[in-house]
């Protein structure tokens, strides 16, 4: 549909992260939708929507963390209710975008669950996705319909940018996220460094070398997500023993499961900043640890979106 097809704009938002939700209807001066997202007994989801949508322009806010697959049906049966209830168009806000970290077929008989949650969204009726920092950039080729894919570097960077830190090497944790880091450095201005590491199971790492130059300086660990936190804190004793001053570690998308805050609290981490694309709750929410939010960036993408306006601009 052309802008001007739609009665209006309605954001509604599903269980997973109903803070994210308001920050961001509070900046655009909007309504949070009315909607509930409960269960049956036996653990069934149920939602309901309790205004008209019929020929509105809806967006769905729901990140897809733990727990991931409530966090998922949830959204989908969202979809599903807008699309039968006469949604002009649905548009599926997944600040964080779960099952991206198996994107291809690593082995013989692995799944590509990331192609998979793409066809479900589709199939429920989704007929846009917005996004931020998907694990790996090819999964916007799983979707026929449009992706909007924001990325959080910019946000990381002016935080860093503001503490004027001097001697900096912005560090990727592994040759995948090198283009992440490269476009973080030309940000600061300033070398990158890759650790080299091969992991030897899903959750494991093993540091094996330091590619570039970071003696006596001040290393910038950036990655895309932090799960586990054993690649992350591991890297950062390495960058210790092998020259480093200090080191701060980075990350769109913070999981932050299992022995997760434990290492990052015992760890030789100065500190670490993540984005709220999760919500992080307060026993998770350690000194060393500062959030900043991506409300700003996706309340100026919705609007955009709405209004046919550009969003590569944005970036």
């Amino acid at each position: 549909m052309k802008k001007g097809t739609y009665s209006g704009m309605k954001i509604f938002t599903c269980n997973s992260h109903p803070k994210l939700a308001k920050e961001i209807t509070d900046l655009m001066g909007v309504p949070l939708g009315k909607s509930t997202v409960s269960k049956f007994s036996d653990g069934e989801i149920q939602v309901s929507i309790w205004e008209s949508v019929r020929g509105e322009d809806i967006y769905i806010i729901q990140s897809t963390g733990t727990p991931v697959n409530d966090n998922l049906m949830e959204l989908l049966i969202m979809v599903d209710a807008m699309k039968r209830a006469s949604a002009g168009r649905i548009n599926a806000v997944i600040p964080y975008y779960g099952y991206a970290r198996q994107d291809r077929k690593a082995k013989a008989r692995d799944p590509i669950t990331s192609k998979l949650v793409a066809d479900l969204l589709v199939a429920a009726g989704v007929d846009r996705v917005i996004t931020m920092d998907l694990h790996a950039n090819q999964i916007q080729g799983y979707f026929n319909i449009p992706v909007d894919h924001l990325v959080g570097m910019p946000i990381l960077a002016d935080y860093f940018m503001k503490k004027n830190m001097k001697d900096i090497v912005v560090v990727s944790p592994d040759h995948g996220s090198a283009g992440r880091a490269r476009n973080f450095a030309e940000k600061l201005d300033c070398p990158i460094a890759i650790v080299d590491k091969r992991r030897p199971e899903p959750n494991k790492s093993e540091i094996m070398n330091i590619i570039g130059d970071i003696d006596g300086r001040n290393c910038i660990l950036i990655d895309d997500m932090i799960d586990t936190a054993g690649t992350i804190c591991n890297a950062a004793e390495a960058l210790l023993k092998l020259g480093g001053k200090s080191v701060y570690t980075c990350a769109t998308h913070a999981v932050l499961s299992g022995p997760a805050i434990d290492r990052i609290n015992s760890s030789c981490i100065e500190e670490m900043v993540l984005l709220n694309t999760l919500p992080i709750p307060e026993e998770k929410r350690i000194d060393k640890m500062t959030v900043l939010s991506v409300a700003p960036l996706f309340s100026e993408v919705i609007s955009r979106v709405h209004n046919n306006g550009s969003v590569s601009s944005l970036f």
